[in-house]
């Protein structure tokens, strides 16, 4: 048991939470299973170091980020339920996981296979992602704070623990301006250089652990912290496959881009991350495998700033004193003195004491430049090289841009939609209002780009691109059959229109109708019954159509060759993209003309050329008798082959 901490196992804080057996224990804090009573659940309940709890500064700290954590709703986060003091014990309560840390799976296993390091890498990825868009950062990945618990259907549930209490304890008076507080193995080069940290620093610490997952080891070690912390800043990562040479290059790749020195050549948060090693997977094709748990079934839960006795060296979080000479330059070499020079014994007594005091002035001067340095410095790593973060929020984009620099603070700009808040006025800040930043270091600011607005998308595009042009925009497309429309210049199925109109702003997922182009309009067959057979042709021809001539029809009305149907009849429609053929059915009737007073053999003439047949009646047989009468009147239609018998005299 480590100084600072009691052992209060048996004991019941606030008279809810009862603490059990001891699962943990470091510098800082110690970790117990316990009981929360009133709702009869088990909870891991951390105390702090009880010198912590005079610490009004690392009081107020603990409160807001307990608070801060206990907003994270996530699988892959230990959730934070309560938080709380009991007679100067400062304690949180979290949820108990049943299994063991990823710590336990390296030693248990050294290297791991790439499938089951991204398979660990992805939770943890997605566990940051959660907290960076919540205005989180972690500051203290590493294997003790990656828990693997055991699940009912087979395989580790993989959970980050203890957001927030690095932040909570770097406020504190333990940790100034020139301490270092962190995981030294795990810390990016600016949290060792400047004390500051981003999503881009748990970014780093991921790549870390990624490497020490695929090599069984941290990429540096040293014989002191300051020495590893040394090579994190003036050292590049090396590539995992330069030990392990059956490594694919993308995961080489994956690792050093993760773990740059600048930190604007990593990605710059973990969903980046997490894309990335999701694109590395799919890559090589590596299958999703369970996570093991490296022990059997023991209640467990590590702590962020403190890890276990047994893991010492740079894999416990610790506190050291960040040395400018020692760990952001190498130690200058010492410079050789001369011998002094025998005073000349000659020299009288007025020579001597001018010396005396040229020599007492320089001291002089030298013990001024001394106490100015000091008290300079004093200011800077006390109070001076920190700001407070003031309020942005609410604000356009450029005054809150000019009111970060008055507090000698940077600004990068992160553009998103909003239903509320007006385009060009920021939404949030991050750190937020009121938070301590190094002078010089970067606040994002979250700046609104207004509702989302309908994407411009011209006629003739593919209903997937469309629909995927309106979900990229923040809306949600819908289609009805109903409003889609015929057009001679948009295929068939491609968008002819989308209402509301291009530019329209809306609430976020708000719908935005797709009308589709049913193609050309069909084509109406025009009402050519009556028509002689050449001017329907024409009329049919002039409407689209293609006419062609179907076997004639007698009716014994309607004057011959003249058109007495069409197929399809009049009035129907013809698709365009058919062949657009109608046929024509003509009267095949036969007029009869007037042949009474002609002679018989002109008659027989003018009718036999006509399709019929002739029966004259006559006294003498003779071709030039006149025809009296015919049997069927002149000007009625009959059909061809009618039998008209003629009446003649002689």
């Amino acid at each position: 048991m480590t100084s600072g901490v009691a052992d209060m196992a048996g004991t019941v804080l606030e008279g809810r939470y009862r603490v059990d057996s001891l699962l943990a224990t470091g510098g800082m804090s110690t970790v117990y299973a316990g009981l929360d009573l009133r709702l009869e659940r088990p909870v891991a309940i951390k105390v702090m170091d009880r010198k912590l709890a005079d610490n009004p500064t690392f009081m107020r700290r603990f409160e807001l980020e307990a608070r801060a954590a206990a907003k994270l709703h996530h699988p892959n986060i230990v959730a934070v339920y309560d938080q709380g003091i009991d007679e100067a014990a400062v304690y949180l309560v979290m949820e108990l996981v049943s299994g063991g840390t990823l710590r336990d799976l390296l030693e248990e296993r050294g290297p791991l296979d790439p499938a089951l390091a991204l398979a660990i890498a992805e939770p943890v990825a997605s566990a940051l992602t959660a907290a960076h868009r919540a205005g989180l950062v972690h500051r203290d990945i590493k294997p003790e704070n990656v828990l693997i618990g055991w699940q009912e259907h087979g395989g580790g549930a993989v959970k980050v623990a203890d957001f927030g209490l690095v932040r909570a304890l770097s406020g504190s008076s333990l940790s100034t301006g020139n301490v270092i507080l962190g995981t030294v193995a795990y810390l990016s080069p600016e949290q060792v250089a400047t004390g500051d940290a981003d999503p881009r620093s748990d970014v780093y610490a991921l790549g870390i652990l990624l490497f020490e997952m695929l090599t069984g080891r941290p990429p540096y070690n040293g014989d002191t912290a300051l020495s590893v912390a040394y090579r994190h800043v003036h050292e590049d990562v090396p590539a995992p496959g330069e030990l392990r040479p059956d490594l694919a290059p993308a995961l080489d790749n994956l690792v050093l881009q993760a773990t740059r020195r600048d930190p604007a050549a990593r990605q710059q948060n973990a969903a980046d991350l997490a894309l990335a090693i999701e694109r590395v997977r799919g890559g090589l094709g590596l299958p999703k495998v369970p996570v093991p748990v490296a022990a059997p079934p023991t209640l467990t839960n590590l702590e962020a700033a403190t890890g276990p006795v047994d893991h010492g060296g740079p894999s416990g979080t610790r506190m050291f004193t960040r040395s400018a000479a020692e760990v952001l330059e190498p130690e200058p070499a010492t410079e050789t003195q001369a011998e002094p020079v025998a005073p000349d014994p000659s020299a009288g007594y007025r020579k001597d004491r001018r010396r005396s005091r040229r020599w007492l002035a320089v001291v002089l001067v030298l013990v001024l430049l001394l106490a100015a340095l000091i008290g300079v410095g004093a200011w800077w790593f006390g109070s001076g090289r920190w700001t407070a973060v003031p309020a942005l929020s609410g604000l356009s984009k450029t005054q809150a841009q000019h009111n970060a620099e008055q507090a000698d603070l940077t600004t990068r700009l992160t553009m998103r939609q909003n239903n509320t808040v007006p385009a060009g006025t920021v939404i949030s800040s991050n750190p937020s209002t009121g938070a301590d930043a190094l002078r010089g270091s970067q606040v994002e600011l979250v700046v609104s780009t207004g509702k989302p607005k309908v994407p411009k998308i011209e006629p003739g595009t593919s209903r997937q691109e469309a629909e995927q042009a309106i979900r990229n925009a923040g809306l949600r497309p819908v289609h009805d059959s109903s409003g889609d429309r015929y057009s001679p210049s948009v295929a068939k199925g491609a968008v002819f229109a989308v209402t509301p109109s291009p530019g329209t702003p809306l609430p976020g997922n708000a719908e935005v109708t797709l009308v589709l182009s049913k193609g050309v309009a069909p084509i109406k067959v025009p009402d050519v019954t009556g028509s002689a057979h050449d001017d329907a042709f024409q009329a049919l021809r002039k409407a689209g159509l293609s006419p062609y001539d179907l076997p004639g029809q007698f009716t014994g009305s309607g004057k011959p060759g003249t058109v007495l149907q069409t197929n399809p009849a009049a009035g129907a429609s013809v698709p365009a993209d058919a062949d657009r053929r109608v046929g024509v059915v003509v009267s095949t009737g036969v007029q009869l003309p007037d042949v009474t007073g002609k002679k018989v053999g002109e008659a027989r003439s003018t009718l036999e050329g006509l399709g019929l047949k002739v029966q004259v009646h006559q006294f003498l047989q003779s071709d030039d008798s006149q025809v009296l009468t015919q049997s069927t009147p002149p000007e009625t239609t009959v059909a061809p082959g009618t039998e008209i018998t003629l009446n003649a005299l002689p």
